[in-house]
């Protein structure tokens, strides 16, 4: 895993989400991923592919941090996650990717990214497309915790 596909995407979503909702995030130590279960309650995936490499990001949300980030961004307080909060998901997803890809075009690698596909649930599984090893970055916050998973083949 090249290192400068890891630090766009972090940046990314601390800017993101200290911008659009005013929360801070904590990065914890970065581990390899073996299994496919989430670390949370919801998660936005998205495949990215360059001539480069191909691979995919995965953003999951314990339910109390992502309400708490519903509140913030739109001043909605859904008691538990709705339609509405797997659409914000989606949506912070795609623009925590598309900050990670004008840093990465910056660097010579331009991706084309797919549409962010949330999926939720206590239990949760989430499949990345490409064969490279998984890298989980665990972030902390006072609402919960959140973690990144970038997966990439090169």
């Amino acid at each position: 895993m090249r290192v400068e596909f890891i630090n766009p995407f972090i940046s990314s979503l601390l800017n993101v989400l200290n911008t659009m909702a005013q929360l801070e995030l904590t990065p914890g130590k970065p581990r390899l991923k073996r299994d496919d279960k989430a670390k949370g309650d919801i998660s936005g995936i998205m495949g990215m592919m360059s001539t480069q490499a191909k691979g995919s990001f995965a953003l999951t949300f314990d339910e109390s941090l992502a309400l708490a980030i519903m509140n913030n961004m739109l001043g909605e307080k859904p008691a538990k996650i709705d339609a509405e909060v797997i659409d914000m998901v989606g949506e912070i997803t795609n623009m925590v990717t598309g900050g990670a890809k004008r840093i990465l075009a910056d660097k010579g690698f331009d991706f084309d990214m797919s549409t962010p596909i949330v999926v939720s649930g206590k239990g949760h599984t989430v499949t990345h497309k490409s064969d490279g090893p998984k890298l989980l970055l665990p972030l902390t916050s006072a609402f919960g915790s959140a973690s990144i998973e970038i997966c990439f083949d090169n």
